[in-house]
Formats: C-alpha cells, sequence, structure tokens
C-alpha cells in the first residue's frame, strides 16, 4: 500500500507543474505507467 501513496503522491506533485491539458496527459500516462509496473512487480512478490 505504501508505493502506492507514494506514487499517488508523486503524480499529484506532477500535474500540479504542468501547463497545458497535453501536459496533464503526458503525467497522468507516466503515472499510469509507474502504477502498472509497481503492481507487476507486487503480483509477482506473491
Amino acid at each position: 500500500m505504501r508505493p502506492t501513496l507514494i506514487l499517488s503522491l508523486l503524480a499529484i506533485f506532477a500535474t500540479s507543474a504542468c501547463n497545458t491539458i497535453a501536459g496533464a496527459g503526458r503525467d497522468m500516462q507516466d503515472a499510469g505507467h509507474a502504477i502498472t509496473s509497481e503492481a507487476r512487480k507486487t503480483e509477482a512478490d506473491m
């Protein structure tokens, strides 16, 4: 659960720094990739 919280906070900070809708989309996409990666690692550890 802790990695999810950290990634969520990073996503919030990343989206607050962007100036355009396109930038927000890229930030959200990057956050989605990070969450997917962490989910796969967690699943592999189970």
